[in-house]
């Protein structure tokens, strides 16, 4: 199955709970912080919600 490496590079202050809570439920809590998911709907769908916190790339 595919990997995607997702960086948080920016910060979740001032973001709705909705942005905040999909952002822990990726594994990210502050930035920097980078975690490897498998490719799947469920991933790519958080992703796309808040993708302009994010830094993703296939690995």
């Amino acid at each position: 199955m595919e990997k995607i490496s997702v960086c948080l590079t920016r910060s979740i202050i001032g973001r709705n709970k909705k942005q905040k809570d999909t952002v822990y439920a990726l594994g990210l809590k502050k930035i920097g912080d980078r975690v490897e998911h498998n490719k799947n709907s469920q991933i790519l769908g958080m992703i796309n919600k808040v993708k302009f916190l994010l830094d993703v790339k296939e690995v």
